[in-house]
C-alpha cells in the first residue's frame, strides 16, 4: 500500500505519461487529472487514479485535490505540474495579445491554480515538495516564441516565489527546464530535426520524481536543466 500521494497533471501527455510511471513504479500513490470525461474517480493500474478536470476551472481544480489529498494512509506530499503547451508564430509585432493570454492560460494558470489548492494540504502534512515544468525558451528565447517564453518565465518565477513562500513550513518548490522533449507530437511538428538529440520522457522522469522524492530534501528553489543533446 502507497504511504504517500502525488498529484501529477497532464499526466496522460506525452511527459506525463512517464512520470506517472516513475513514481507508480516507486510505490506512490499517483493521481492524475485530465481533460477526458468519464467518473469521478477512476482507479487505472496499481496506485494510479485518473479523475475528469479542468485544471483551468477552480472548482475543477479544488475537486482535485481533495482527491489526491483524500486518502489519509497516503497524504499528498508532492504535486508535479506538467500541464503546458507550445505555440509559435512572427515576433512580437506581429503576434496578437491573444496569442499571449492563450499561452498564459495554457502553462500558468494550471500551476498557479494547482500549486495554490495544494499548499495547505502540503503544509497540514508537515512538508512536501511542487515540481514545476518550465522550458529552456524562458531563460534562453528565440525568434517567434515570445508569447511561450513569457509564459514558461511566469512558471519558473512564479515557482521561485513559492519555494521563499513556503520555505519555513517545509515544502520544497523546483523547476525543470526540458529543451525539445521526444515525443510523437514534437516528432511531427518538427520531422527534419535530429530527434537524436533531444530528451526523452523517460530521462526527465526520474529527475521528476527525484525532486519529488525525501533524498531532494536539501533543494528548493532550483531551476534544472533538461536538455539532452539539444
Amino acid at each position: 500500500m502507497a504511504d504517500r500521494s502525488v498529484l501529477v497533471t497532464g499526466g496522460t501527455g506525452g511527459l506525463g505519461g512517464a512520470v506517472t510511471a516513475a513514481f507508480a513504479e516507486a510505490g506512490w500513490r499517483v493521481v492524475v487529472p485530465s481533460r477526458e470525461s468519464g467518473p469521478a474517480t477512476e482507479p487505472v493500474a496499481g496506485d494510479v487514479v485518473r479523475l475528469a478536470a479542468d485544471l483551468t476551472d477552480p472548482a475543477d481544480v479544488r475537486h482535485a485535490v481533495e482527491v489526491a489529498a483524500g486518502d489519509a494512509a497516503a497524504p499528498l506530499r508532492a504535486v508535479v505540474n506538467l500541464v503546458g503547451g507550445y505555440a509559435g508564430g512572427g515576433r512580437v509585432h506581429e503576434t496578437p495579445v491573444t496569442e499571449l493570454e492563450r499561452m498564459l492560460t495554457l502553462n500558468l494558470r494550471p500551476t498557479w491554480l494547482v500549486t495554490g489548492a495544494a499548499l495547505p494540504h502540503l503544509v497540514a502534512a508537515g512538508g512536501g515538495a511542487v515540481v514545476c515544468v518550465s522550458s529552456r525558451a524562458a531563460v534562453a528565447p528565440f525568434p517567434g516564441a515570445a508569447a511561450y517564453a513569457t509564459a514558461k518565465a511566469g512558471v519558473l518565477s512564479f515557482a521561485n516565489a513559492v519555494a521563499v513562500e513556503y520555505r519555513a513550513d517545509g515544502v520544497r518548490c523546483n523547476t525543470v527546464l526540458p529543451s525539445v522533449i521526444d515525443t510523437p507530437a514534437n516528432r511531427a511538428a518538427q520531422p527534419g530535426a535530429d530527434h537524436s538529440r533531444w530528451v526523452t520522457p523517460a530521462e526527465i522522469a526520474p529527475v521528476v520524481r527525484f525532486l519529488a522524492s525525501p533524498e531532494s530534501a536539501p533543494t528548493s528553489g532550483a531551476s534544472v536543466p533538461v536538455y539532452g543533446r539539444a
